[in-house]
């Protein structure tokens, strides 16, 4: 049998770059979203990930890194609802919510 090549570097998770602090989700999100969307989202925008903001956000969310600034990311979950995940410019909380809940 041949060797498995393949870069299992590739297949390692990126690293965590903030901490989130508390984690919450409104009212209006928990009840809409599925827990494994969200999950994945915040997971995804600790790792530097934005989701889908627009390119002038996420260049605004690289800067924020390193500044303690806000960060702010949108997802979309399986099935098709958009929500936010913002991280406050102290790392004090992280707040998952709906457009609506903005």
């Amino acid at each position: 049998m041949k060797a498995d090549k393949t870069n299992r570097a590739a297949d390692k998770p990126s690293p965590i770059k903030f901490l989130l602090g508390q984690t919450v989700i409104t009212p209006t999100a928990m009840e809409k979203l599925l827990p494994h969307d969200v999950a994945q989202a915040v997971t995804r925008h600790a790792q530097g990930d934005w989701g889908d903001c627009g390119a002038e956000d996420k260049a605004e969310n690289n800067f924020s890194l390193d500044k303690h600034l806000r960060l702010f990311s949108v997802y979309h979950d399986s099935r098709g609802t958009k929500f936010l995940v913002i991280t406050e410019a102290d790392r004090s909380a992280t707040t998952v919510l709906l457009p609506e809940d903005y």
